[in-house]
C-alpha cells in the first residue's frame, strides 16, 4: 500500500477550515498547555491502513514434533517472533510494524500538508482480529511554533497528552517519534507440561507458560530498544504495556493445545535539545505556621 497522502486527503489538510479557523483533539487543559509551550494546534489529523496477514499467522508448531512418538526432533518449545523457523509468528509481526508504520507516515504526511512541526496525543488503534488481518489506524493533533521555519528538521510524533509534551518541552527535551515493541511467542503444551496444568496438580507454577511470557516481553523490550534507536532518541517514555494469551487447537498434534503471547510496549521516543532547560526558580514562599500565633493571641492578656 502507498505511504503517501492518499487521494482526497488533500482537500481536507491543505490548510484550515474557511475564515481561518481550525480543529484539534485537545481537551481545554492540554490546548493550554501547549500554547504555553510555544506551539498551536493546526488540525486534526488521520491516518489509517489495512493489511492482509495471510500465512504470516504461525501456521505450524515445530514444538510438537517429536512429542508425540514422532522420531524428528522436536523444535524450540517455546519460540518469539525473533525466530524465522517454521511456525513462527516473524512475518506476522513484521506485517504489524510496516502497517503502524504505513499509518504514522500518512498521519504525519497530513500534519506536512498544514504546515505543522509534529503531531501531539496520537491515539494509536488495531483492529480486533490480528490473526487474519490488521487495522491500523494512528489520529492526533497538529501543532506549530510560530515563527520556527518548516521542514527544518522532521516531523515529530508523540502519544503523551498536551500537559506532559509541555513538561518535556519546558525540562529540556522533546519528542522524537512513536516508538513500539511487539512480539508474539508460541509454547506448545506437551505432555510434561500438560501434566504440570491438570487441576489436581494444585496452585504450583507452570514452568512452560512462565518461560513462554518471560521469553516475549524481554524480545518486546528488545525490539522497542531497537525502534527508539532507529527514531534518533535517547530514551523513551513508556505509555502503553499490554499482553495477550490465547489458545489454539495445535495445527500438528491432535488433542494438544497451544498458548500464545502477544506482548505490545509502545510509547514516545525522546531527545535532549538542552542541558539547561529547567524552569526557573520562582522567589521563595514563606509559609509560616498559624497554630503557635493562635496559642500565643490566646495566651496574650485582654
Amino acid at each position: 500500500m502507498r505511504e503517501d497522502l492518499p487521494a482526497g486527503a488533500v482537500a481536507g489538510a491543505a490548510g484550515t477550515w474557511p475564515g481561518g479557523t481550525w480543529e484539534s483533539a485537545l481537551t481545554c487543559q492540554a490546548f493550554t498547555a501547549v500554547r504555553g509551550a510555544g506551539f498551536e494546534p493546526v488540525g486534526q489529523v488521520f491516518g489509517a491502513a489495512v493489511h492482509a496477514a495471510g500465512y504470516a499467522s504461525g501456521y505450524s508448531c515445530p514444538g510438537a514434533w517429536g512429542s508425540a512418538g514422532d522420531r524428528r526432533p522436536a523444535g524450540p518449545p517455546a519460540q518469539v517472533s525473533g525466530r524465522r523457523d517454521a511456525g513462527s509468528f516473524e512475518p506476522l509481526v513484521e506485517a504489524m510494524y510496516q502497517a503502524r508504520q504505513t499509518a504514522i507516515s500518512r498521519m504525519t504526511a497530513e500534519c506536512a500538508a498544514l504546515g505543522g512541526h509534529g503531531v501531539v496525543g496520537v491515539r494509536l488503534a488495531r483492529g480486533a482480529l490480528p490473526l487474519s488481518g490488521l487495522d491500523f489506524t494512528a489520529a492526533g493533533t497538529a501543532v506549530r511554533a510560530p515563527g520556527a521555519g518548516h521542514g527544518q528538521r522532521a516531523l515529530f510524533t508523540c502519544d503523551i497528552s498536551g500537559q506532559d509534551f509541555a513538561k518535556l518541552i519546558t525540562a529540556g527535551w522533546v519528542p522524537a517519534g512513536l516508538a513500539a515493541g511487539i512480539s508474539i511467542g508460541s509454547r506448545h503444551d506437551d505432555r510434561g507440561l500438560a501434566g504440570q496444568a491438570r487441576w489436581w496438580s494444585g496452585n504450583a507454577e507452570v514452568a512452560g507458560w512462565t518461560e513462554l511470557v518471560n521469553q516475549s516481553r524481554h524480545d518486546a523490550r528488545r525490539r522497542l530498544e531497537q525502534d527508539v534507536r532507529r527514531l534518533g532518541g535517547e530514551g523513551v517514555v513508556i505509555t502503553g504495556m499490554q499482553m495477550r494469551v490465547l489458545e489454539r487447537d495445535c495445527p500438528a498434534t491432535v488433542g494438544r493445545r497451544d498458548h500464545i503471547a502477544e506482548v505490545t510496549l509502545t510509547g514516545t521516543a525522546i531527545v535532549r535539545f538542552s542541558r539547561d532547560g529547567q524552569c526557573p526558580a520562582g522567589p521563595a514562599l514563606t509559609v509560616m505556621p498559624l497554630r503557635p500565633r493562635r496559642h500565643q493571641a490566646a495566651r496574650a492578656p485582654g
